[in-house]
C-alpha cells in the first residue's frame, strides 16, 4: 500500500515500517486456561529478541484472538504478542452478563501470571479499550504503556441503551440481516460523506461477518451489548502517570475524536491523535499505519509528524490544569 508520494519519502517523511520477515520468532501457540470456572484461550507469538515488553490487543466486542494475525507480521518482530478470547468472547465460554468490566480486568491480569508475564505494553481497541483502562486503573504495576483506539467515556453512540431491547427483538424474529446492515451503518461512515478507505468493503465485511454468525456467537453478541448497559463504561479511578495514547479515525462516527479527547483529557501526561483518511475501523482500513504507530508509541519512539496522522496534542500530567487546545480533527 503506498501511502506517501515519492516527493514526500525524497523530504524524509517516514513510511509504515516493513514487516522484518527473517527475524528470529517462533510459531503462534495457544494457551487453554479458566478463571472463576470460566474457560478461555489465548494467542501468544513469541519473538525470542524482544526490543520491548510483550504486546496485549484487547479487540472490540466483533473482533476474536485471531483477528489481530494480519497484524503481528509488524508487530512481532519487535516483540512478543498476546491476543485473547476473553470470558464471553469468541470460542471462550459464554459470560452472564452479570460479569462486568471489572471481571474482564482480572481475566486479563490472570493470563499474564499464568504466562509469566510481569510486564506488559497493552492495546485496547473500542471495547477493549474499556476492559485495558480498567486494567491499568486496577493493575498498573503491570503496565509500561497503554494505547487507546476508538475509546469513550460513555456508551459509544446515543441512544444504545434503548437499542439493545429492539436488537433483542430482531434476533427472535430472525431479522439478522436487517440487524447486521443497521449495525454497519453504526461503524462505517455514511458514504460519500469523508474520504475513508476502503469504506464499501468495511461495510460489506461487517454484515457478512455478522450475519454469518450462528446462535451461539449470537446470544454472545447479545449479551455483550448487555453488559454494555448494565456496566459503567469508563469510571473515573486513579491511573498512576504512564504513557498513554489514545487515537481513533479521523472520521470515526461511533467514538468520535471528541470522545476521544474528552477519555485522553482524564488521564495524566496523555497524548491524542487520529488517522487520516479511516473511522471506527482504522485497524482494517490502515492496517500498514495504524500498527506502525502502535510499534513506534510502545518501544519509545516518537509517533510525531506521521503524515498519516494529525498533530499530536498533549494534555498535562498535573490533574488541576486545562487540557491543551484541540489541533486538528
Amino acid at each position: 500500500m503506498s501511502v506517501v508520494s515519492a516527493s514526500a519519502t525524497r523530504r524524509g517523511i517516514p513510511r509504515p515500517v516493513p514487516p522484518a520477515a527473517t527475524a528470529p520468532q517462533s510459531s503462534a501457540e495457544e494457551r487453554d486456561l479458566s478463571f472463576a470456572g470460566f474457560g478461555y484461550t489465548c494467542r501468544i507469538v513469541r519473538q525470542e529478541a524482544p526490543v520491548t515488553v510483550p504486546m496485549v490487543l484487547l479487540g472490540g466486542s466483533a473482533q476474536d484472538r485471531n483477528s489481530w494475525v494480519r497484524h503481528e507480521r509488524w508487530l512481532t518482530p519487535l516483540c512478543t504478542v498476546v491476543t485473547v478470547d476473553l470470558p464471553g468472547y469468541g470460542t471462550a465460554d459464554f459470560l452472564p452478563a452479570r460479569y462486568g468490566i471489572d471481571f474482564l480486568a482480572a481475566a486479563v491480569r490472570h493470563m499474564l501470571a499464568e504466562l509469566g508475564m510481569a510486564e506488559v505494553n497493552l492495546v485496547g481497541a473500542c471495547f477493549g479499550g474499556a476492559v485495558g483502562l480498567r486494567f491499568a486503573q486496577h493493575y498498573p504495576g503491570m503496565l509500561r504503556r497503554l494505547v487507546l483506539a476508538g475509546m469513550t467515556k460513555v456508551e459509544p453512540r446515543d441512544h444504545y441503551g434503548d437499542s439493545v431491547p429492539r436488537w433483542s427483538r430482531m434476533l427472535e424474529e430472525g431479522r439478522v440481516a436487517d440487524l447486521a446492515r443497521e449495525l454497519a451503518a453504526w461503524f462505517v461512515a455514511p458514504p460519500g460523506a469523508a474520504p475513508v478507505r476502503k469504506q464499501a468493503a468495511m461495510a460489506r465485511f461487517l454484515y457478512q461477518q455478522f450475519v454469518a454468525q450462528g446462535p451461539r456467537e449470537l446470544a454472545m453478541w447479545l449479551e455483550h451489548n448487555l453488559r454494555l448497559v448494565r456496566h459503567e463504561w469508563y469510571r473515573p479511578e486513579p491511573l498512576p502517570e504512564l504513557p498513554v495514547l489514545v487515537l481513533t479515525g479521523e472520521h470515526d462516527i461511533l467514538t468520535t475524536p471528541r470522545m476521544g479527547r474528552e477519555v485522553a483529557a482524564c488521564l495524566p501526561g496523555a497524548r491524542f491523535t487520529t488517522v487520516r483518511e479511516a473511522d471506527h475501523l482504522v485497524h482494517l482500513e490502515r492496517m500498514a499505519e495504524f500498527t506502525e504507530v502502535l510499534a513506534r508509541f510502545c518501544t519509545g519512539r516518537t509517533v510525531d509528524g506521521l503524515p498519516w496522522c494529525t498533530p499530536i496534542e498533549t494534555w498535562p500530567a498535573a490533574p488541576d490544569r486545562r487540557p491543551a487546545p484541540a489541533t486538528a480533527g
